[in-house]
């Protein structure tokens, strides 16, 4: 029988309406079909964490796992409701499903975890080699990611002004995100791997879609993070151009925090074409 996550009500803010990424502005987003500029999928992953960490705790930041799905679009200004539950319980693990909803686009992501009882299997980082980021970008294209061996490293203090500003962005107010010891939020990750595209590659508009996580263990305020990784997988779909990424976010240098697989379509037809 299933367990309601506490429900979350939170007005969508488009956190990158300033960005690189002219997805997120409402004229060039129109080119694309699109009313207007989307919001993140990072930051609506930030609104589907809120029940899980409520209800979880800290147990799920340290070794839980996450697969989001982005399907519709939101909004600057939506009234977004998230609600959720808990499906199973076992020895082995606790299953939960996460759901954010609007009243134009109905379902519009959809976050499944878990919180198992052991440990996170390791990842092996000699797969995964640190690199300077490229002093000019290439122009994206799949012959160019076809030829990153490693993608260059994002490094990034993430020290109370930095927890300050992001957690704000997405407006979740659990304490634990908060002062000294507070933990690092867990969409932030996903803001990393963003940037482990987009330092790589100079792109036009682009579309984060989905993303799997598993995390490794925990981290604070004021710790560095920096993100390794490689292409996994480029394909096609419908006119679209997708990339799927390989990603370990660590904390320094040797301590893994999560690994991501993260995909993105990189090129998008414009409407109508």
């Amino acid at each position: 029988m299933s367990e309601p996550l506490p429900e979350y009500r939170v007005k969508a803010h488009n956190t990158s309406a300033q960005s690189e990424n002219k997805i997120h502005d409402d004229a060039v987003a129109k080119q694309y079909g699109f009313r207007g500029g989307l919001v993140p999928g990072v930051t609506v992953y930030a609104y589907l964490t809120y029940p899980l960490v409520s209800a979880l705790g800290t147990g799920w930041l340290d070794r839980g796992t996450a697969t989001v799905r982005f399907t519709r679009p939101i909004f600057e200004g939506e009234d977004v409701t998230v609600a959720g539950e808990i499906t199973e319980r076992t020895p082995r693990a606790i299953a939960a499903t996460v759901r954010a909803t609007t009243d134009a686009g109905g379902e519009c992501a959809t976050l499944t975890a878990t919180l198992p009882a052991g440990t996170p299997t390791a990842v092996n980082l000699a797969l995964y080699h640190a690199r300077p980021l490229p002093g000019e970008r290439p122009d994206v294209s799949r012959a160019e990611l076809e030829s990153l061996d490693a993608l260059g490293t994002p490094i990034i203090r993430y020290d109370d002004a930095q927890a300050t500003a992001y957690r704000d962005g997405v407006a979740d107010p659990l304490p634990l995100y908060r002062g000294v010891g507070g933990r690092a939020h867990p969409a932030f990750y996903l803001h990393q791997a963003n940037r482990a595209l987009s330092q790589n590659v100079k792109l036009g508009p682009w579309i984060h879609v989905s993303s799997a996580i598993r995390h490794l263990g925990r981290a604070r305020i004021g710790d560095t993070l920096e993100t390794r990784g490689r292409v996994r997988s480029l394909y096609e779909r419908k006119g679209r151009e997708y990339v799927e990424l390989d990603l370990v976010v660590l904390a320094g240098e040797r301590r893994p925090i999560a690994h991501v697989l993260h995909t993105a379509i990189y090129r998008l037809p414009k409407s109508g074409d």
